[in-house]
């Protein structure tokens, strides 16, 4: 629930685990926010202090609880005693609000709980450390690359939903297409000209001379589509590890978006006309646009009939189901933050407790989050929690009694030898009126339009039900082969 609401707010959120077991039971949510880039603050329980490392097997007692930890922090610290507590936390918030957003967390042994800090409640302010000038030479560098190029795309990832005006200032300014995979949904408005899907990034991709990176990690362009010594590179992104990784950019500037995009407009030359490189671009999206229409029409009807129901600023929470894996190159955005999905952990279950944390934080707008039968199965019991707290979370569960992407992939590539992959799923209705949460069903598109809206107006948690067959399957537009060859210099 942390989690889903600080992808949907922009802002740190906290979360407390007790040790052992819970710690565990949260670490599926934790390394999803760490690779989400997500600002959380964790307090985690833990034995008492003289008693850690020693196999007393005490209640939740496990080894290596903080070595765990800080695989799925930036920043994570045991307090000892209630006189250095000040500086522990300090420390955490200090790590939270500079740099790369990512959860922190503090492990507080329960001996310590009760001791005396002597912290002022009164100077409990962080202040983020003002961030370094950025070198007028990288600006000019980065200026000349995109002046210089006929043929340019932008990618942009979560550390560009923030910025989102000065993304589609720069592309509006130089005609680039700009393309998102999971994160970067809704930085474009999904109507703008120059808004591009993953599919028709990669069918640009091998006449592409130039590709600005903005707050992503480039992984999918650089290491599954490819990159030779025709296409420069400008990234710019706050984690200066990620701007080499890989391969070197040609430009790398280690930045916030908010500081460096600005600077970088106003030292654009005069752009060369790139009108033929506009109607590229216009061509493929047409062209892809059909082809995704013809091939994965039962996907887009549900869709659709989602998109259709929601108003413009609501929340849509992707999951690891077949119309979720659509939604990613189909689901049209318009705005930041309006588009939430696990990034490249694809944690399958985490949708409906993110969905609810998010609905919580955005009482102001709709949220909406699909979830397949067994996806679903993994946090349903929070439909207790949605009810309890009256939050107004709307829940569709597209149920085929299966694992429908695992059985569609043993299906098509191993001569449907279908193993663990089949279901007995609940009915759902019955389950969701059961918690007290208004439950209904829908077997059409347009009857899912229609209970959609309902649920939408309910100010309390919905849950419909879709019953749902074997669809197309989308894998041809996500898992996309490599166009160029990779530079020599590759780790």
């Amino acid at each position: 629930m942390a989690l889903g609401a600080a992808l949907a707010t922009g802002k740190p959120q906290a979360f407390s685990l007790v040790p052992g077991p819970g710690f565990l039971n949260g670490c599926a949510a934790l390394c999803t926010a760490y690779a989400l880039n997500a600002p959380l603050f964790g307090v985690i329980g833990q034995i008492q202090s003289d008693a850690i490392g020693k196999e007393f097997g005490l209640l939740h007692e496990i080894e290596g609880q903080l070595e765990t930890l800080k695989s799925l922090t930036k920043h994570a610290d045991r307090v000892v005693s209630g006189t250095k507590a000040n500086a522990q936390f300090r420390d955490a918030w200090l790590a939270l609000h500079n740099g790369r957003p990512r959860p922190v967390a503090v492990e507080v042994p329960v001996n310590i709980w009760r001791s005396e800090t002597g912290v002022d409640k009164e100077n409990l302010k962080v202040t983020p450390l003002k961030p370094s000038a950025i070198a007028p030479d990288l600006i000019s560098e980065a200026a000349d690359l995109i002046s210089n190029a006929e043929r340019p795309l932008i990618a942009v990832g979560s550390g560009a939903q923030d910025h989102s005006d000065d993304v589609r200032f720069l592309a509006k300014s130089i005609d680039a297409g700009v393309m998102a995979f999971r994160t970067g949904h809704g930085v474009m408005d999904s109507r703008d000209p120059l808004a591009i899907t993953m599919p028709v990034g990669h069918a640009l991709w091998a006449e592409c001379d130039l590709v600005i990176g903005l707050g992503t990690r480039l992984t999918t362009q650089k290491l599954e589509w490819g990159v030779d010594e025709n296409l420069k590179i400008l990234h710019i992104d706050l984690d200066a590890d990620v701007l080499a990784r890989i391969c070197a950019p040609m430009v790398g500037i280690n930045a916030n978006l908010g500081d460096a995009l600005p600077q970088i407009q106003s030292a654009l030359n005069e752009q060369p006309d790139r009108s033929q490189w506009s109607s590229r671009i216009a061509e493929k999206k047409s062209i892809f646009a059909q082809a995704i229409a013809d091939e994965l029409a039962p996907q887009l009807d549900w869709l659709d009939a989602i998109r259709d129901a929601m108003p413009e600023e609501g929340i849509f929470v992707d999951e690891l189901t077949q119309i979720g894996y659509v939604s990613r190159f189909a689901f049209p955005c318009y705005s930041p933050r309006t588009f939430l999905s696990t990034g490249y952990q694809g944690t399958l279950g985490w949708g409906i407790a993110s969905a609810i944390g998010a609905a919580h934080a955005r009482r102001d707008v709709p949220v909406v989050s699909i979830a397949g039968d067994g996806g679903a199965m993994f946090t349903i019991s929070e439909l207790a929690s949605a009810a309890h707290h009256n939050i107004p979370i709307n829940i569709i569960v597209m149920n085929d009694n299966a694992f429908g992407n695992v059985r569609s992939i043993q299906r098509d590539n191993y001569d449907a030898r279908f193993v663990a992959s089949d279901l007995s799923s609940p009915d759902f209705v019955k389950l969701a009126e059961s918690c007290g949460v208004h439950g209904m069903r829908a077997t059409t598109p347009d009857e899912l339009r229609y209970e959609l809206s309902k649920a939408i107006a309910n100010q309390g948690p919905n849950l419909i039900e879709v019953p749902v067959g074997e669809f197309p399957s989308p894998w041809k537009y996500i898992l996309m082969p490599k166009l160029r060859g990779l530079r020599s210099e590759l780790r």
